[in-house]
């Protein structure tokens, strides 16, 4: 694996969990899922703007946000027990082929 896509994916993952904390901070009023959430979108940041040094802002934006959305819907599912309807599911669907798409068919993915 590239080590740009590494950094991506990383990036994902620390914004993936900054916002789940955002849920459990209760609007910021809980100590230490405050704390992850600035810790999460701080790292999230730092590893995307290594990933800008390899691919172009558009694409890693169109795969950090599509990816952070499926994400954060599945752990709404499962964690916070927040329901999906048919609608949302074909959106995240759309989401992912559109992620799918750019990887595997765009030039620009990569400088």
């Amino acid at each position: 694996m590239p080590i740009h896509y590494l950094y991506l994916l990383i990036a994902i993952i620390a914004e993936v969990i900054g916002t789940s904390a955002l849920q459990a901070s209760a609007q910021f009023t809980r100590f230490w899922p405050s704390v992850i959430v600035v810790s999460g979108y701080t790292a999230s940041f730092i590893f995307m703007a290594y990933t800008l040094k390899y691919m172009p802002v558009s694409i890693v934006y169109a795969i950090w946000s599509g990816l952070g959305i499926v994400f954060i819907a599945l752990i709404g599912y499962f964690w916070f027990k927040q329901s999906l309807d048919a609608p949302a599911i074909i959106g995240l669907s759309l989401i992912i082929a559109g992620v799918l798409v750019i990887h595997l068919f765009s030039s620009t993915a990569t400088h």
